[in-house]
Order: structure tokens, then sequence, then C-alpha cells
């Protein structure tokens, strides 16, 4: 694949939107909850979990769906896995598998509340299933970012595309940008380990995914603190996404690899606080800093 020779300024200025809201150079960053299966199958609890995006001030929240017995074989679905659902893994895959009524749900509270929501889709059926909520937008897992009819199917859509990039090689990045299209899309540099370690994170890569795609770069962090994430905010990411849990001691693979409410709380203030200390890059005196060079300044400069 010939990539463009986009620079960073230019890479910088591409923009996508996501229903209200705008991603991209000087845009505010779009922060994303991921509940994705920490709801543990119960309605009630993806509710307070919304809750708790909507308190820390986040910009959306975000689900998987899956076909089981699509994305799994019956050999996997048969194997022993105790779990709150019954003795073998399909149990536990089914039982943490919503339905149309628990996501008319989510979509009805998600309204009420204010928020986006959209989900990671793992087969076709799921992306038709979500789709019928007129989302603003898709993700796909890195599981899937070499599932060619997949990205297909979700790009045939027409809704934007966020492409989280785990586990996966350049050159699978530009065979999956082939069938996609830079239009309507971010990359994600993300580490698929959970819970990750802080030297498996290669947050550099953003800095390489900006420079090679030319389209807006985040980071989507499965890691146990926050300051992976400020720093990827910090190095351009556009978007940060962690999971979010009540509690990171709870049943369930994705919990230890979660931030609890006072977490994701924390994240979004500091990413807001970066933000606002970023400023335009222009050196100046500011008027607060004058009664200082009064009070300070024993040698004044020669030069206003």
């Amino acid at each position: 694949m010939q990539h463009e020779t986009d620079n960073r300024s230019a890479a910088n200025n591409t923009q996508v939107r996501l229903g209200s809201k705008v991603v991209g150079t000087g845009q505010p960053c779009y922060v994303i909850a991921e509940i994705g299966i920490n709801h543990n199958g119960d309605i009630d609890l993806a509710k307070q979990l919304i809750n708790v995006a909507v308190g820390a001030g986040c910009s959306a929240v975000k689900f998987q769906k899956r076909t089981i017995e699509v994305v799994y074989s019956a050999e996997e679905l048969a194997k022993p896995r105790e779990n709150p659902f019954g003795p073998t893994n399909g149990d536990l895959k089914r039982g943490l598998e919503f339905g149309l009524e628990e996501y008319k749900e989510i979509d009805r509270y998600c309204r009420e509340v204010k928020v986006d929501w959209f989900a990671s889709c793992w087969d076709e059926g799921s992306v038709d299933f979500i789709a019928q909520f007129d989302v603003p937008c898709f993700k796909i897992a890195s599981a899937s970012l070499t599932d060619d009819n997949l990205l297909r199917h979700t790009r045939a859509v027409g809704k934007p595309i966020l492409l989280s990039t785990g586990m996966s090689t350049l050159d699978q990045i530009d065979h999956a940008l082939e069938i996609l299209g830079k239009k309507d899309l971010v990359l994600l540099q993300a580490c698929s380990t959970y819970p990750a370690y802080y030297e498996e994170l290669n947050l550099r890569v953003i800095d390489t995914l900006i420079e090679r795609y030319g389209v807006p770069v985040g980071y989507s962090g499965h890691e146990t603190g926050l300051p992976s994430s400020v720093a990827a905010r910090v190095m351009g990411a556009c978007i940060i996404e962690r999971h979010i849990t009540l509690d990171r001691s709870m049943w369930g693979s994705d919990h230890a690899a979660s931030l609890e409410p006072n977490g994701i709380t924390r994240l979004v203030r500091d990413i807001r606080l970066i933000e606002k200390s970023m400023g335009d890059g222009v050196k100046r005196v500011l008027e607060r800093e004058q009664p200082i060079i009064n009070k300070l300044r024993r040698v004044r400069a020669a030069h206003a």
C-alpha cells in the first residue's frame, strides 16, 4: 500500500464528527468509558456504570456486542468454566450478552442522561443489530482488525469507525485501511493485555500512526493507572478510551483492567486541566506576571 507523505501538521488538521461532537486537532479529547461486559449481564449495573461515566464527564459509553455462536466455536463454548450463569464457557458468554430489550433500555437511558453510546461489534449480525439504534460510530476491536468481511460490513453502514490496533503489525493495519479507507476513521493505539504493563504500552506509536496514516489517532488503555492515559493526550491522542467498573475486585475478566469511579473521574479532570494548560505556543508576558516583574526583577530588560 502506497502511503501519502502526510506531515504531522497536515495529519493534525484531520477531524472526524462523532454525533454532535468533533474529534481531532483543536477539539476537546473525546473520553470513552468502556462498560464492555463489566455490567455482568445486569441492566441495573449497566445503568450504574452509565451514571459513573456521566458523573465523570465522559463523552460516551461503549458496550460489546457478539453473536455468541458465530464468534465462538462449539468446542470453545462447551469448555468447563464455573461462573454465575452455569458450568460452561458458553453459559458465561450467553449470560453476559445483552439482547434487544436491554439495548432498548440502554438507548433510552443514555438519551435521558444525555450521553452518547455505541459498541464494539464482533460479527456482521451484531453490526446490523447495533445499527438499528443510530449510534454515532462503530468500534472495531483489535481482535477483529484482520477480519476483512467484518471491516467491509461495518464500513457499509456508513458511520465513522474507531479501529483499535492492539496485537497488530503495521502491515496488518495497512491492509485494514485498504479495506476501510481513511474517511471518517480514527485509529487507536492499544496493547491487548489485561491488565497491561506500563512497559508494554509503547505510547510513541501514537506519533507513528499519525505520521504514517494522516488520520486522527487516539489511545485505548488497559493499564491499571492514569499517568499513561494522560500522557497519551499530551502526545496528541484525540480519543482516550478506558474500561470502567464499580469495583475492580468484582468477578469478570475485564474488571481488573478497569478504572473505578474515582479513577475515571480523576482521568477526565486531569485531561481537561492539561487541555487548559497547553496554550497556543506563543511566548508572552502575562498581565498577572507584571507585578512580579516589578517586585523581583533587579535588572530590567533592555528591550521590552
